[in-house]
């Protein structure tokens, strides 16, 4: 009996845990996910300061400026940004201030550079600028004690430049899942390497790994492995020590071949199963040294990517504590009529546009599970359920958007 998609879907997230935290310094940190919320201990900017380069003014000194009728004013000083020294004017008085310097007391403006003759001693002005005029209020962007990040924020480079800012130099996050990619047959030929009679060049596990990175993990590539069973089992065993999920591509059908799930069935919680899916039936899945995830998944290219996107990704989102959601989803309309084989939830690919206020989707040509230029051409999977056989153009269809 075969298992639906959501069931083997529930047993993998049943097994996968957080990954547990780690102190790193912020560029380690990268593309990880809070472990912990981070509030800010000082306000955002710290002191009011310049936002232009310019002189720092009382508004009430230049009220009235124009072209036709300019203020003149005496500078007092120069601020620059990092100046630590107290400044400060009075009526009559302004400064010569660089952007980010702190304002001086008692000045409430800021007059752009471009607004004056530039004097240094004496300075026209010859536009107004009202009180706060480009002036960075202490503050305004963050104050003392607010949350800045919450947990579960994953760290691109904003977030980073955010933690940087209030001063954390380091910071609690669950880290990028480290993967590591083989793929198992004695027909696979290293790309650039020329083949033989009856082999072909690997690509799954070149796929595999850049979905890896895409989906947020680090991927590592160990390549390929023949069909020896001592070898494959000794090559996963050795990556069970470094690796926090491992992927394997074919040898997990019903041939009389299929070494992976030869050698790994009875192992840990491993077991192998039929999904209702097209494509991507034969997967394996466990649990090896009681903390791993291996997925051993098809051979043929597009049942590979096919499952990594509907069971690995998720997974790997859960390892970060991140909710174990799917690929992102929206709701189109088939431009073409298209079937779907009962019982079985099938993936198509398909070509997403936005055109006339909606999303339309096209079935790409071929859609063979050994296709990969189809794959390659696609930017989405169309997402049929068990129930539908039948699809007429214009029918609104589940869109599983690729990366």
């Amino acid at each position: 009996m075969m298992k639906t998609v959501d069931e083997h879907l529930a047993d993998i997230l049943a097994s996968t845990q957080e990954l547990p935290p780690l102190d790193l310094a912020l560029l380690d940190a990268g593309n990880g996910v809070l472990a912990e919320p981070v509030t800010a201990p000082v306000d955002l900017p710290p002191f009011d300061n310049s936002a232009m380069d310019g002189y720092a003014v009382l508004a009430a000194d230049v009220a009235g400026a124009s072209d036709t009728s300019p203020v003149t004013l005496s500078v007092v000083g120069d601020i620059a940004a990092g100046d630590s020294d107290a400044h400060g004017i009075r009526a009559g008085l302004c400064a010569r201030i660089m952007t980010g310097a702190p304002v001086p007391a008692g000045a409430d403006a800021i007059v752009p550079v471009e607004w004056t003759d530039g004097g240094t001693a004496k300075v026209v002005i010859r536009r107004s600028a009202t009180a706060g005029h480009y002036v960075r209020r202490s503050g305004e962007d963050v104050t003392a004690g607010q949350t800045v990040l919450d947990a579960g924020t994953r760290l691109g480079a904003a977030q980073i430049g955010m933690l940087a800012a209030i001063g954390r130099a380091r910071v609690l996050v669950r880290p990028r899942p480290r993967v590591v990619v083989l793929s198992t047959g004695s027909e696979l030929v290293e790309p650039g390497r020329p083949v033989g009679p009856g082999q072909i060049w690997d690509s799954n596990s070149f796929a595999l790994t850049a979905a890896a990175t895409e989906a947020g993990a680090i991927g590592f590539r160990h390549g390929m492995v023949g069909d020896d069973p001592g070898q494959v089992l000794a090559t996963i065993e050795e990556q069970l020590g470094s690796a926090d999920l491992i992927i394997t591509s074919g040898g997990v059908s019903m041939g009389a071949r299929d070494v992976v799930k030869e050698v790994l069935s009875g192992l840990g919680t491993m077991r192998f199963d039929k999904i209702a899916m097209r494509p991507g039936k034969p997967q394996g899945f466990g649990l090896l040294d009681g903390r791993t995830p291996v997925f051993t998944l098809p051979g043929n290219p597009v049942s590979a990517y096919v499952s990594f996107q509907v069971f690995v990704r998720p997974a790997l989102r859960a390892l970060q504590g991140l909710p174990p959601e799917p690929a992102p989803t929206v709701v189109a309309r088939l431009t073409a009529p298209a079937t779907s084989p009962a019982g079985l939830r099938h993936y198509l690919r398909g070509v997403l546009e936005y055109r006339d206020g909606e999303y339309q989707v096209t079935l790409a040509e071929g859609q063979g599970s050994h296709q990969v230029f189809s794959l390659a051409s696609s930017n989405c999977l169309i997402v049929v359920a068990e129930d539908v056989t039948e699809l007429a153009a214009g029918d609104p269809v589940s869109v599983m958007r690729l990366p």
